[in-house]
Formats: structure tokens, C-alpha cells, sequence
């Protein structure tokens, strides 16, 4: 049997464990990081469109997506976790995943998670616990990892 896979994320990490069984410690066997994410706004926007002025000399407008440049770099990381773990998933590494993230970010994720992966999330809490120990971790799981 495959072990399960653990992912406690938030915009700017991901790190993933792995259990053996329901009563085996986490071991953490990855991390990956978004530095971006933590930036501020200003630093995220700073080459993006300005205020611009019409031809006929009328008021000013904002050139503005729906998205603000630190929810889009939220949804690239999200997607850039999401492909690792298909990928994963395509080498037969787990079969069942369980995932805490950061309630803003756990959205992002789940809209990121293609089909294959989708069906293997067993459990999900939006809690960001990215913080923590494996061990703080652990009390956040279900007790049976099956």
C-alpha cells in the first residue's frame, strides 16, 4: 500500500509528509516555497499599467483587472503545487492526500487540483497550520489515515 501524503500550505509554502500508516509520525519530505507571496502589494504591481489620461482631456481611470497582482501570484502557486502533485501522483508516490491550507488559500488550490488529484483528496481543513510541528500537525488529521 501506497502511504498517504499530507500537504499543509499557504500562499507562500507548501510542505508535504508522509504517513506509513494511521499511527506512524509525519515525516516531511518536502517543502516548497513562493517568496512572491510574501511580498507587499506595491513591490507585486510596480510594473503594471498606470492611470491614464484620455485624448479629450477627461478624468483619469485605473487600468484594473479582478484579480490584484497578489491574488494572481496565490493562483500561480497553487497551480505550480497542484502540477508537482499530479506529477507525483502519475509515479504512483501516494494514493490518498490530505490537505490543511490557509482558508484563502485553500480555494486557490482546489480550483488548481485537476481531476486525478481531486480524486485522491480524502480530507480537507482550512486552517493554516504551516507553523507547526509535525507532531502539532498530526492533531489536526483524522486518526485513521485509511
Amino acid at each position: 500500500m501506497k502511504p498517504a501524503w499530507i500537504l499543509v500550505a499557504d500562499s507562500s509554502r507548501a510542505r508535504i509528509f508522509t504517513a506509513e500508516n494511521s499511527v506512524a509520525d509525519l515525516i516531511e519530505i518536502e517543502t516548497l516555497s513562493h517568496p512572491q507571496a510574501r511580498l507587499h502589494e506595491q513591490e507585486l504591481d510596480s510594473d503594471l499599467p498606470g492611470k491614464g489620461r484620455g485624448n479629450f482631456g477627461g478624468g483619469g481611470h485605473i487600468y484594473d483587472d479582478e484579480t490584484t497582482p497578489k491574488e494572481q501570484e496565490e493562483i500561480n502557486f497553487a497551480k505550480t503545487v497542484a502540477s508537482h502533485l499530479c506529477d507525483e501522483l502519475n509515479q504512483n508516490k501516494y494514493d490518498r492526500l490530505f490537505v490543511i491550507a490557509a482558508p484563502s488559500f485553500l480555494g486557490d488550490l482546489r480550483s488548481a487540483f485537476g481531476s486525478r488529484v481531486s480524486k485522491q483528496v480524502v480530507f480537507t481543513l482550512d486552517k493554516n497550520v504551516t507553523g507547526l510541528s509535525p507532531k502539532e500537525i498530526r492533531g489536526y488529521l483524522p486518526h485513521s489515515l485509511a
